[in-house]
């Protein structure tokens, strides 16, 4: 399952507060219909049907059931610096 870092989580609770997202909210990831091979990450006010639900360190993440095995063994950074940020990003996991 993927996993979400420390930076990722942080990231997360702060969009979700700044877009008054109700506490069943968070960011979702599924893979985009326009371009195959790419995610599309948004913010949502709750879990679409069938979704995981990964909470880390109080942020919420939601992957799509249809995404989840190509996200099975990476893991979601966040890199604040980046202009207009945060900055997403997917990783391999860290063993």
């Amino acid at each position: 399952m993927l996993t979400v870092t420390e930076n990722a989580s942080t990231a997360v609770r702060d969009l979700s507060e700044r877009a008054g997202l109700p506490g069943s909210g968070g960011l979702r990831i599924a893979e985009s219909e326009q371009q195959a091979g790419s995610f599309e990450l948004a913010l949502v006010p709750e879990a679409a049907p069938g979704d995981d639900v990964i909470d880390a360190d109080g942020a919420t993440v939601f992957v799509s059931s249809a995404t989840s095995p190509a996200l099975s063994d990476l893991q979601l950074d966040a890199d604040p610096t980046v202009a207009g940020g945060p900055g997403f990003t997917l990783t391999p996991q860290q063993v």
